[in-house]
C-alpha cells in the first residue's frame, strides 16, 4: 500500500445464520441472514437486543488499526496481529488488507481457522509440540499448498519432532522455523540453547529453514517497574544478538525475520531490534500485537499510560500520548435487574459475559428508553461477579432503575471476546452494521 492509497473499511467476508440462539440476536428471530443485519437497525441502548451484548466500535478499531500501522511503518516495522484475541477472521482480514505483514495464531487449529478465511502468510507464535503436533501441523501444510507458515521451536526436541514430520511427508516444501528466545514463558533462556536449536534445524537435511528469531516480551514484565526494564532490555539484546548469529550462519542472500511481541512495549521492541534488523537489509522486524487494535478501559489503557510516561510514542516524529491516540473499541451492554437496596445495583452479566481478570467492567453511561441520562450516576462500580451478575455500587441518590441499560468499558479484550460467539460491529450511533463470527473452538 502506497501512503496515499485508500484503506479499506471493514466488511463481513462470510455470511452466515443469526438467531436468537446467539447472545444479542432478539427474540424470535429465525435464520436471519448476517448480510442483512444493518437493515434490521438493532440498538443495544433500546431493549431490543437480548442482553448481555458485545459491541465493537468499528470507527474506534479503524483508527486504532490505521494509527498502529503507520506508527509501524514510520519505525520501519511489518505487523502480523496477533488473531487469538478476536478469533474473527472477518477482522484479520481487514487487517491484512490494510497493509498487515501476515497474522499470528496460538496453535495449529487457529491456523485452520485464518487459512479458511484466506489468510496464508500464518506465524504459529507458540511451541508446537512433539511429533502429535508436528504431525498434525504437517497435515495441515498439505492441504493447503499456498500456506507460508513459521513456527516457533526453542527446544531440539520440538526441531527433531517437526523434521521427522517432514521427513515423512516428502511432497512438503521445506517448513521456516524461528529460534524461540524467552523469559518467563517458552523461549531458549541462553544463547548456547538457542544455537543447539539453529544446529538441530540445520541437522535437518534441508526439510527445514532457518528463518529468523522470535521473542515474546510481555511475559517477562515483572510487578517491580525497574525489575520490567532490566529484564526486557537484556531478553531483547539476547534476541537482536541471537538474530546476528543466524545472519552468519545462513549468510546475506537468506532473508531472515525478527519477530517479538509488541504488547504493550512495543516502544522497547522498537528501540531493541529495529538497529540491527535496519542495518542487514535483508532482514524484517514484525511485531505480532493484537490487542493493540481494540484497546480497552483498563489494562491497555493503564499500560499505555506507563508507556507515555517514557515517551514512548511518536507519529510524524513527534511525540504523542498513546493512552490519548488509541480508543477504546469494545462495549459491554446489560440490564439492570435489581435495585434491591439503595447503594446496590444487580445487573444481568457476569463472569460468562467479561473479562474480569485484569480489572472489572467500567460504568461508562447509563440509557432509559433508548437515550442517554442527562445525570449519569456519580460513582457507580462494579466491586463482584457471579456467572450471571454484576453487582455494583452506586450513590443512594442517584437515578438508576430497573430496566435501564449500562454501557460498561471493559479490561482485557482477550478475555472478553472468547466468551462470544458473534461480535457486533456498530456505527457512530451504536447501530449494529455487521456481526462477525468467531472461532474459539
Amino acid at each position: 500500500m502506497t501512503e496515499n492509497s485508500p484503506v479499506p473499511a471493514l466488511a463481513t467476508g462470510e455470511n452466515f445464520l443469526l438467531d436468537d440462539r446467539i447472545r444479542g440476536v432478539p427474540p424470535g428471530t429465525f435464520g436471519l441472514d448476517s448480510s442483512l443485519v444493518a437493515s434490521e437497525r438493532w440498538h443495544p441502548a433500546d431493549g431490543c437486543m437480548s442482553l448481555p451484548v458485545l459491541t465493537l466500535d468499528e470507527e474506534a478499531f479503524i483508527a486504532n488499526r490505521d494509527l498502529f500501522l503507520r506508527y509501524a511503518r514510520e519505525q520501519g516495522a511489518m505487523i502480523a496481529p496477533h488473531a487469538k484475541t478476536p478469533m474473527a477472521p472477518d477482522l484479520a482480514r481487514s487487517l491484512v488488507e490494510a497493509g498487515a505483514w501476515g497474522t499470528t495464531v496460538a496453535d495449529v487449529r487457529q491456523a485452520a481457522v485464518m487459512l479458511r478465511a484466506g489468510l496464508t502468510r500464518l506465524i504459529i507464535a507458540n511451541q508446537v509440540g512433539g511429533s502429535g503436533g508436528a504431525n498434525r501441523l504437517a497435515a495441515l501444510v498439505g492441504g493447503w499448498p499456498d500456506v507460508e507458515p513459521f513456527v516457533f521451536a526453542d527446544s531440539t526436541a520440538a526441531v527433531n519432532a517437526l523434521a521427522e514430520a517432514w521427513r515423512a511427508n516428502a511432497r512438503l516444501p521445506p517448513l521456516r522455523v524461528l529460534v524461540e528466545l524467552g523469559a518467563g514463558r517458552a523461549g531458549a533462556r541462553t544463547t548456547g540453547e538457542a544455537e543447539a536449536i539453529a544446529d538441530a534445524v540445520d541437522a535437518a537435511g534441508g526439510r527445514l529453514l532457518i528463518a529468523g528469531v522470535a521473542t515474546y516480551e510481555g511475559a517477562a514484565a515483572q510487578p517491580d517497574p525497574g525489575r520490567t526494564e532490566e529484564v526486557i532490555s537484556a531478553l531483547l539484546a539476547m534476541t537482536a544478538d541471537m538474530f546476528l548469529r543466524l545472519r552468519a550462519r545462513v549468510g546475506g542472500a537468506a532473508p531472515l525475520i525478527v519477530t517479538a511481541g509488541g504488547s504493550v512495549f512495543f516502544d522497547k521492541v522498537v528501540a531493541g531490534l529495529s538497529p540491527a534488523v535496519s542495518r542487514d537489509g535483508n532482514a524484517t522486524l514484525v511485531l505480532r500485537s493484537g490487542a493493540i487494535f481494540f484497546h480497552d478501559h483498563g489494562v491497555y489503557d493503564r499500560s499505555l499510560g506507563a508507556l507515555d510516561a517514557r515517551n514512548g510514542f511518536a507519529v510524524g516524529d513527534v511525540s504523542v500520548s498513546a493512552r490519548n491516540s488509541f480508543r477504546p473499541a469494545l462495549r459491554l451492554w446489560a440490564e439492570v435487574l435489581s435495585r434491591p437496596e439503595p447503594g446496590l445495583v444487580i445487573c444481568g452479566m457476569g463472569m460468562r459475559d467479561v473479562s474480569f481478570d485484569q480489572g472489572f467492567p467500567m460504568v461508562l453511561a447509563v440509557f432509559r428508553a433508548g437515550k442517554p441520562l442527562s445525570v449519569p450516576p456519580t460513582r457507580a462500580e462494579v466491586f463482584k461477579l457471579n456467572d450471571q451478575h454484576a453487582f455494583l455500587t452506586i450513590t443512594p441518590g442517584d437515578d438508576i432503575a430497573v430496566g435501564d441499560i449500562i454501557e460498561f468499558g471493559i479490561s482485557h479484550p482477550c478475555t472478553c471476546l472468547d466468551r462470544h460467539r458473534v461480535i457486533f460491529g456498530v456505527d457512530a450511533a451504536g447501530h449494529v452494521r455487521h456481526a462477525f463470527p468467531t472461532y474459539f473452538g
